[in-house]
């Protein structure tokens, strides 16, 4: 009960008393855009990696110098945790932003950073609304920013489960529209922070391994045309691969 009682602690102050920071990253993002996205990252990523301390999260990272350093990408996670964000964003390279759902939009001071961060809220209430996000992403893309997506929309809550619940397809056009590379985000344990013994935050170990670049010049017509299931595939395969590592240090 104390690791949750302090991270709750912690990010409210965090949104509190890092108000005039997000006034000065503003104001750099207007003057100098690249100086002010390299300090609202680094402010936000300082905190979340604060949060996993408290928490008590040993994170192991695989293949992270596979992430192209010359493009922006699209990541692709998987999703069971409220913390995928979190574990992953202190990863990204250069300025990235996360699809988020349309409810964190009306989360005062969060939404203020997240938006900083070029995070996108996806409201899927209308088809029109939906597709706007997904052509803003293109857009960011197309200036040198990446964009992160956990394309099953929410959180597969099946511990039991190694299958992926089924992606959106829409959030794949994100790449093949712009061009970028698809860097596959794979993660395993994240669940057991807090999801598998709700409302306690447990110390645990989580695995984040990043696969090889999808390249879109290198696919086939009928991988492009079945983009989902041939990303889904790579996860699901990553996740099964890297479960036995959990189970061997006992989560």
């Amino acid at each position: 009960m104390l690791r949750i009682f302090f991270a709750g602690l912690y990010v409210v102050l965090f949104l509190i008393l890092t108000m005039p920071l997000m006034l000065v990253g503003w104001i750099l993002k207007k003057i100098a855009p690249k100086t002010g996205d390299r300090f609202c990252l680094a402010i936000v990523n300082w905190g979340f990696r604060c949060v996993l301390r408290i928490c008590g999260t040993d994170i192991t990272v695989i293949g992270h110098d596979r992430i192209p350093r010359d493009t922006p990408v699209l990541y692709v996670g998987n999703h069971r945790s409220i913390f995928d964000i979190v574990l992953t964003y202190p990863l990204v390279v250069g300025p990235t932003g996360y699809l988020s759902k349309i409810e964190n939009a009306k989360v005062p001071l969060l939404n203020i950073w997240m938006k900083l961060l070029h995070c996108l809220f996806l409201d899927r209430s209308t088809a029109r609304t939906g597709l706007q996000t997904i052509l803003d992403a293109i857009e960011l893309e197309k200036n040198g920013v990446s964009i992160a997506v956990f394309p099953e929309g929410t959180r597969n809550k099946d511990p039991e489960s190694d299958d992926l619940l089924p992606l959106h397809n829409g959030s794949f056009k994100i790449a093949t529209k712009s061009g970028v590379p698809i860097q596959p985000m794979t993660i395993n344990g994240a669940e057991q922070i807090f999801e598998a013994h709700k409302p306690f935050i447990r110390k645990c170990r989580v695995i984040i391994e990043y696969g090889e670049p999808i390249r879109l010049e290198t696919l086939s017509k009928e991988e492009l045309k079945n983009i989902g299931d041939y990303v889904g595939k790579i996860l699901r395969d990553t996740y099964v691969k890297n479960k036995p590592l959990l189970e061997q240090s006992g989560k």
